[in-house]
């Protein structure tokens, strides 16, 4: 009776939740015994590029802060840093660090708690699909219901905002985009920015954009633009309805030190800010004194950069005319198209020892097709030997 009691306490949206997409890769790749070579994993897209010396080194520097606690808003530096790299990088002249910057532990964490701090329960989140599987589970379990927003190759891999019916945009409360999408690297110029936020004006919803690969891109004189950039160029400076989501991980190889930032609506952030304060999740001080560090270079994020394309150029050339794809426009992952993707997955892992995901376990079915069926991602984040090696491995695979 007590057991049945406590299974009944439990938030029945939980039993909504599916599988993360590695656990389904886990139970995809049971029971074979892949090909006697090194095993490569171009699944996770975890960077492996060194984490910059001068960010570890003040890290390290500022440890004795450890018996501290730290503010849920912040350092005023960090979020100074944070101002100053976004009117370089963005053009945001008018951004105040004190009320539309909010210092957060990675984007996933934020991006996840935003929902719960912005959805209402019955409300419409919509997201695209495929997508960064966080934006479901965070309208699950705030209540809400995801409506997916299929990216096609007929689209550019973009999600078609005009086929959404009324109905759907009038119980929207938040749209969750991802520019520089993941998986598929798509980017959403700086016009569709601005029909989007006029949608938001419109039916009245907020737009969480999730820019985490903004600054992995290939051409140096064409950085992705940004949602709060279209504000700007529309003359909104407070960037009523819009929030964007950034992290360092990808930018500076820090996955480990959790930390990002939220920037935009000054209303929306005192919110979340009043939300977050409850959630006790404040950045550590010695993680807040090694991301001022990060956001004040740019040296190492154009190295990264140049590592990426050295990658990218030499994978595409060793995969040309074995598989149907291309280089994306920004981001590290590869989105080819191969009939079959938890076929073409189990297969490559069986007979080349090659680990890639399976693009249907980063969507869902929705208007009678699942997106990514027919696609897998890979994520070259490993080293160029490797990456290399993997490429001539596939090659052989399709061969």
């Amino acid at each position: 009776m007590r057991r049945h009691k406590k299974e009944r306490l439990m938030n029945p949206n939980l039993e909504k939740l599916q599988p993360y997409p590695f656990a389904k890769l886990a139970k995809l790749k049971a029971g074979l015994v892949p090909a006697d070579q090194p095993h490569i994993a171009l699944s996770i897209g975890e960077p492996k590029h060194p984490a910059p010396d001068f960010v570890r080194e003040t890290l390290v520097a500022h440890l004795d802060q450890l018996s501290a606690y730290p503010a849920t808003k912040g350092l005023d530096d960090l979020r100074g840093a944070i101002g100053d790299w976004l009117r370089a990088r963005f053009g945001l002249e008018h951004v105040c660090p004190d009320t539309q910057v909010l210092p957060v532990n990675g984007t996933r964490e934020a991006l996840f708690a935003f929902a719960q701090a912005v959805a209402s329960p019955g409300s419409r989140v919509l997201m695209p699909n495929p997508f960064y599987q966080i934006y479901e589970g965070a309208a699950l379990l705030a209540g809400a219901s995801p409506f997916f927003l299929n990216c096609t190759a007929q689209t550019g891999f973009r999600p078609d905002f005009g086929a959404v019916p009324a109905g759907v945009w009038r119980d929207c409360d938040l749209l969750y985009l991802c520019t520089p999408g993941n998986p598929t690297g798509a980017l959403l110029d700086e016009d569709a920015l601005r029909q989007l936020i006029d949608l938001a004006d419109r039916h009245d919803f907020i737009i969480a954009s999730d820019e985490c690969y903004s600054e992995l891109y290939f051409d140096e004189d064409a950085p992705p633009p940004g949602l709060l950039q279209a504000c700007r160029a529309m003359g909104r400076n407070d960037f009523s309805r819009c929030v964007v989501f950034h992290s360092l991980s990808k930018r500076s190889n820090l996955p480990g030190l959790r930390s990002g930032f939220v920037a935009g609506d000054a209303q929306v952030l005192e919110k979340f800010l009043l939300y977050r304060t409850y959630h006790g999740c404040a950045m550590p001080l010695p993680h807040q004194h090694a991301s001022i560090a990060a956001w004040r270079d740019e040296t190492h994020v154009k190295e990264n950069r140049a590592l990426y394309r050295e990658k990218f150029a030499a994978v595409l050339e060793t995969l040309d005319g074995c598989l149907d794809v291309s280089a994306p426009e920004a981001g590290f992952y590869l989105w080819p198209r191969v009939g079959d993707g938890e076929g073409f997955a189990r297969e490559l892992f069986r007979q080349q020892n090659i680990t890639v995901l399976p693009g249907s376990f980063l969507a869902r079915e929705s208007g009678g097709s699942n997106p990514g069926r027919e696609y897998v991602r890979m994520a070259l984040v490993a080293t160029l030997e490797e990456c290399i090696e993997a490429a001539r491995r596939i090659r052989a695979f399709c061969g």
